[in-house]
């Protein structure tokens, strides 16, 4: 899936309550914190910092306002890595088309609102997100196949969380 592969692993994703901003923190399957994802507040647009313990941005989340929908731009180093938006029409389910930069495509569907969802590459899913593993309010896992993007997934995870809490 190109560069920032990772093995895959376990992640849980907690967002912090009492934040300006959609500020949240990713732990490794050991309870370690490894990323940090910092909600930029009182913007007119959203703009998130993908970042590790250490404070180096690793991606960023951008806000792209459309005519049709809102769009989230997820880039790498200045460089545009993925775009998320809304399908149009998704019976029965909530559905995300995630169109990763070099042509491949993802598909993020399930009850996202619940934070039960998939996301596949065709028939192979590339990662599972569940709140079923954890008890606490506002916390859910993300479990990322091997050989995956993590920084993509967990990022494209992040802007998912935040276009159905908005409502969107």
């Amino acid at each position: 899936m190109g560069p920032g592969t990772g093995g895959g692993g376990r992640y849980r994703m907690r967002q912090k309550l009492l934040a300006f901003g959609d500020d949240y923190y990713i732990e490794n399957a050991l309870g370690q914190r490894v990323y940090f994802v910092d909600g930029k507040a009182f913007r007119l647009r959203e703009h998130l910092a993908f970042k590790d313990m250490h404070g180096n941005e690793l991606a960023a989340i951008q806000e792209r306002v459309l005519p049709i929908k809102d769009t989230y731009s997820v880039y790498r180093h200045g460089q545009a890595l993925a775009t998320v938006k809304k399908a149009l029409i998704a019976p029965f389910r909530q559905r995300f088309d995630i169109h990763v930069a070099g042509g491949d495509s993802l598909e993020a569907q399930g009850n996202v609102l619940d934070h039960e969802y998939e996301i596949r590459d065709g028939r192979r899913r590339v990662a599972e997100v569940s709140k079923k593993w954890f008890r606490v309010a506002d916390t859910y896992g993300v479990d990322i196949a091997p050989g995956a993007d993590d920084i993509l997934i967990l990022a494209c995870t992040v802007v998912i969380d935040m276009m159905t809490a908005e409502g969107r």
